[in-house]
This record gives C-alpha cells, sequence and structure tokens, in this order.
C-alpha cells in the first residue's frame, strides 16, 4: 500500500482490528449497535443489502447535520457491513485536483472515500469530482501554456460517502450527484440513555439508573458529548467518590464543568446573557455577539447556536439573533426590563 497522503488515513474496516483508542474502542461497527437515527439507518440498511445483493458498490451518500451525531460512525460502519476499507479525509485538506487525484487513485473496486466538512473543498477541486462521481474517470491537466495536455484518469468504482455540517453552502451540482442525502438529527433523551450505558458498559465503569439518566440529560442530544462527560465523569468519580456514578456524583461532575440541568454550558449562556442586557434581546448581529463573549463567529454558529436555536433559547432572524422568552428564563433574566430577576424586584 502507498504512503497515505496528508491528513487522511485507511481505516482497515473488514481486514483488521480497530485501534485500541478508547473513542474507537466506543464506536459502534454495526447497525445493530448504532442508536438513534432511525430513518436514516433505515434508509443506509436497504442500499447496502441492495448493494451487497447485486454486488455492486453503494451509490454515493451525504451526511449532513451538527457535527458530534455519528457521521463518521455511519461512514465507517457501511465499510464494515460492505467489507471494504474505508479512506478519511477533510475538505480543507484537498486543496488542490492533485490531492484529490491522489486519493481516487488510491481507492479500489468498492472502497469509501470519507470527505469530513466536504462543502469546504475549494470549487476548483470539486468540479474534478463532478466526472469522478458520476464517470469514474478524471482529466488532468499536465503543464501550461502551448505544452498543456489534457491526462485522463481511470478510477475504480468508488463510493463518497461525504459529510457536513453546513448543507447550505453545498452547490447544487455536488449535492445533486448523491443517490442518498440524509440529514442527522439531534438524540432524544432515552436514545442517549442507551448509549450511556453502552459506553459505560464497554468502558467499564459501574453507573446507576439515576447518574446514567443525569447524563444523558445534559448531553446536549449528542453522543460525543456523552462520550466526553462519560470520561470525565469517570475521573471525577474516581478522585472524589468510590469509582461508582451515582446521580450525586455526576451532578457534582458537571457543575464543575459549568453545565447546567439544561445541558447549557458557561459560553451558551455568556451569549445569551449578552444579548438580553447589552442588547435588550435584541436582534444583534453574530458577530457582534461573538466579539462580545470573546469567541469565533464561526464557533457561535457551528456549535452553540443550532442547540439553542432547536431548544428555543434563542431565534436567528434577518435582522440578528433574538432572544426567546425560554432564553430568558434559562439565565434568570426578566424579558421586561433584561435585567437579572432578582434585580427587576427593586
Amino acid at each position: 500500500m502507498s504512503e497515505p497522503d496528508k491528513g487522511a488515513h485507511y481505516i482497515k474496516t473488514a481486514l483488521e482490528a480497530p485501534p485500541s483508542s478508547e473513542e474507537a474502542v466506543l464506536r459502534p461497527t454495526r447497525f445493530t449497535d448504532f442508536t438513534g437515527q432511525h430513518k436514516t439507518i433505515e434508509r443506509l440498511n436497504v442500499m447496502v443489502g441492495a448493494a451487497r445483493r447485486r454486488n455492486d458498490p453503494l451509490n454515493h451518500i451525504l451526511f449532513s447535520g451538527p457535527p458530534g451525531l455519528g457521521k463518521t460512525t455511519l461512514a465507517l460502519i457501511l465499510g464494515h457491513e460492505m467489507g471494504r476499507n474505508v479512506r478519511i479525509t477533510s475538505g480543507p485538506v484537498v486543496e488542490k485536483p492533485a490531492d484529490l487525484a491522489g486519493l481516487l487513485t488510491n481507492l479500489e473496486e468498492g472502497d469509501i472515500l470519507f470527505i469530513d466538512e466536504i462543502h469546504r473543498i475549494p470549487k476548483t477541486v470539486e468540479e474534478y469530482l463532478y466526472s469522478a462521481m458520476e464517470d469514474f474517470r478524471l482529466d488532468i491537466m499536465i503543464d501550461q501554456g502551448p505544452n498543456a495536455r489534457s491526462v485522463r484518469l481511470n478510477l475504480s468504482h468508488f463510493t463518497l460517502v461525504g459529510a457536513t455540517t453546513r448543507s447550505g453552502l453545498l452547490t447544487t451540482p455536488l449535492r445533486s450527484r448523491f443517490t442518498l442525502q440524509t440529514r442527522l438529527d439531534y438524540y432524544g433523551k432515552e436514545d442517549l440513555l442507551k448509549i450511556v450505558r453502552r459506553s459505560c458498559e464497554l468502558l467499564e465503569v459501574e453507573v446507576d439508573e439515576a447518574g446514567a439518566r443525569e447524563i444523558a440529560s445534559r448531553a446536549r442530544g449528542t453522543p460525543r458529548i456523552v462520550n466526553n462527560l462519560i470520561n470525565f465523569i469517570r475521573d471525577f468519580a474516581q478522585e472524589r467518590a468510590d469509582g461508582v456514578i451515582t446521580r450525586e456524583v455526576a451532578v457534582a461532575a458537571l457543575e464543575l464543568l459549568e453545565i447546567d440541568a439544561r445541558g447549557l454550558d458557561e459560553m451558551d449562556k455568556r451569549a445569551l446573557r449578552v444579548i438580553a442586557s447589552n442588547y435588550n434581546g435584541g436582534p444583534v448581529g453574530l458577530t457582534t455577539v461573538a466579539i462580545a463573549v470573546g469567541e469565533e463567529p464561526e464557533t457561535l454558529e457551528e456549535v452553540h447556536e443550532p442547540f439553542l436555536i432547536q431548544e428555543g433559547y434563542l431565534q436567528r432572524t434577518a435582522q440578528g439573533r433574538v432572544l426567546t422568552g425560554k432564553g430568558y428564563e434559562a439565565i434568570g433574566f426578566d424579558p421586561g426590563s433584561g435585567k437579572p430577576l432578582q434585580q427587576s424586584l427593586f
């Protein structure tokens, strides 16, 4: 096998044991082990079953949705279910057509190329993807000026699995070339509870029912956050308790992380407070809020806002961000005065 390109690597999903890191241990390897996203799983099962029956490679698939919901995990499961290799890279890494050519020419028949944050692929590179996805060929220009010539590279029949947190930034020509476009949504409390139990079992962490429910209720509907919280609470339980995660232990650990009962962290509440106290609840622009709280606008928009908007704490309008009544309640502010409730009483 040739040396992997910078920013990409092979995962031998069918032929080798997975890496021994805790993250790899917690990743499901089959659809039957994957919790939640029931419609997406059903669609993928249909595609995988039909492809295996015909002995054909999978058609191209696009996953969209907030980070941490399982897009990479599903790509690896697809490789495992199909018995194929999965090559992983990300949009910003593929800077020029030669990078894309290096990735695609190293793929074998039926292999899966997973491109995370596919909306960040440069437009000059994206145009080469069109013929690669449809006709499984690449026409690369060599040299410049009078010596310029086009070289056609024939590719193995591969499967492109794209993932994006901002599907609106994908161009229509690229989006239309994916046979399946499916969105991953935030998880419900019961699905998160199943993930807590499974992760604790795999990590050999003892947790009671109340402790598991406390973790699930504060995980913002995101499996990645569940696993991060479990790792920290496990450390807390070993250092400050008897190693068992009870509700009391979980609450104490989460308070140390400044994550409240709603799952809001300190940056969430800081942004809500700024909108309430400085701008009378909005509307206010994203950049203004970002400067006020000392965070990058992209981080607020992609990490914090999706949960705040979906849970009804914040509204995004054409004029800017607007705090809702639920948002005022979450930070203990009076909607009428824009001040903390204890101050508005005087």
